[in-house]
């Protein structure tokens, strides 16, 4: 089945009750059967609430499927799920190698949380491919790509690196949220640990914060499963089913928010006050050729510089927008705007751009109505100036 079919299926009963939906299942003490069974439950039946009941396992199982992994573990946001891998993958006396354009809560994590348990943070330059190879060492035990960086849209080779780290026995991990396992399947290019926010294209509604992890063996997805447990992690059978819901039209939504990017990108690239388009799936990024390999489509996030401006000229340009909303998110049904300058941060190489650099998330809007709106942010900034 092509993956637009399996959505509409995937973590369904697909038994005689006749129910399309898979029921909420809530609980946190699950009785058991007898005395002798209370600390060696029989196979399949939940021994707590914690592990998560029916509604996660169709999730669970969705993600699996459609990811073709081994095991998937579910978090209460995109971070976690992140740093869940990051503790799966390490330990005291290892060092992690991250790609420069890593989501900035995920380097905080990184550089404040794992130094203190002995783990260091080593950062290498976001267009990376094979060479890697020579920065990893005998400390190296993962490496963490985010391909495309969600504000500056640089990609790594995941499958060379993903080909060296596994030779080297190195972990890699890698930020999928852009594709959201719909449009690139990193599991299937050699990555061990694929995460994303289930906060954006699956969620899809901006109502929900979750995380996941697939891993892509079962070695792999036991070590997860077993850091997940320790830690405690668990997501409720609310959320897990909203995440189900979600999953059904995400590829609808994401085909139109991407055909609706480059329709406006376009538009903005025929514009004199705009300088570089930062969105993969044009001819004129410079990673193009990577995404055309490893991606069969795109989604509607991404960035534009504009040379000369401020952060004053990029926040009085936000507020005149009107279509628009402000807000650190993306991947739902409206489109936002965020300036990125005032979160823009490098340790191993410096972000090169003149001016302000926009992100745009696109939504599910009339293309027309969005690019209107935008004429109508650079009219106030003319009119200012």
């Amino acid at each position: 089945m092509k993956d637009d079919t399996k959505l509409t299926r995937l973590g369904r009963p697909h038994d005689d009750r006749g129910q399309v939906n898979p029921s909420v299942a809530r609980g946190s003490t699950m009785l058991a059967p007898s005395a002798s069974a209370l600390y060696d439950f029989p196979p399949g039946r939940k021994h707590y609430g914690r592990v998560g009941l029916e509604t996660h396992d169709a999730l669970r199982g969705a993600l699996t499927e459609l990811q073709g992994g081994a095991g998937c573990a579910l978090t209460s946001s995109g971070l976690m799920a992140n740093t869940l891998s990051i503790l799966a993958a390490t330990e005291a006396g290892g060092e992690v190698l991250a790609a420069d354009c890593i989501y900035g809560p995920v380097r905080n994590f990184l550089t404040t949380q794992m130094s203190r348990y002995g783990v260091r943070t080593r950062f290498f330059a976001p267009q990376m491919g094979a060479e890697i190879g020579d920065l990893i060492t005998d400390e190296t035990q993962a490496i963490l790509l985010e391909s495309p960086g969600s504000l500056t849209m640089e990609m790594q080779d995941v499958p060379a690196i993903a080909k060296v780290a596994r030779d080297k026995g190195v972990i890699t991990i890698i930020d999928d949220t852009w594709s959201a396992g719909l449009t690139m399947k990193p599991l299937q290019l050699g990555v061990d640990y694929a995460v994303q926010a289930l906060t954006k294209y699956v969620g899809g509604h901006s109502d929900l914060l979750m995380g996941a992890v697939v891993a892509r063996d079962d070695a792999l997805f036991q070590r997860l499963q077993t850091t997940e447990r320790a830690f405690g992690f668990h997501t409720g059978p609310d959320d897990a089913y909203l995440a189900l819901r979600g999953l059904r039209s995400m590829g609808v939504r994401m085909q139109r928010s991407a055909e609706s990017s480059l329709t406006i990108a376009e538009w903005l690239a025929a514009r004199a006050e705009v300088g570089a388009i930062r969105h993969p799936a044009r001819s004129d990024h410079p990673d193009h050729a990577l995404f055309k390999r490893d991606f069969s489509g795109a989604c509607g996030l991404f960035a534009f510089e504009v040379p000369g401006w401020d952060i004053a000229t990029s926040e009085h340009f936000l507020d005149a927008l009107e279509v628009f909303g402000m807000g650190f998110s993306w991947g739902g049904y409206e489109s936002l705007a965020i300036h990125c300058d005032p979160q823009l941060k490098r340790t191993k190489t410096a972000h090169k751009h003149d001016g302000a650099l926009i992100r745009l998330s696109i939504g599910l809007e009339a293309p027309e109505d969005l690019i209107a709106d935008l004429e109508r942010g650079f009219m106030a900034v003319a009119d200012r100036s």
